[in-house]
């Protein structure tokens, strides 16, 4: 095996910042912010999602509103250059 090519594995700290949940786990990924979490510093990995508020681990759905955001998308930009009209009419 070649010596200096792998990255770094190390333990970092996860942040799910939906419902505030840290988890420490190792991972290479690259960051460059750091947190002190339970007395030691970690690098530190923001995310959206995990098994702790992910609908499928906790059995609980959240609503997005993605149609106000297609309506917005819509008055913003109207039909022009549609290809949804074409393909419906």
């Amino acid at each position: 095996m070649k010596t200096d090519i792998h990255p770094e594995y190390r333990e970092v700290v996860f942040h799910d910042l939906s419902c505030d949940f840290k988890f420490v786990t190792r991972s290479t990924i690259a960051t460059r912010e750091k947190i002190t979490h339970e007395g030691k510093e970690y690098p530190l990995i923001k995310i959206e999602v995990s098994a702790e508020s992910h609908p499928f681990y906790t059995g609980k759905h959240k609503i997005v509103d993605t149609a106000g955001r297609v309506e917005k998308f819509r008055q913003k930009f109207g039909s022009v250059g549609s290809k949804t009209a074409v393909a419906n009419g």
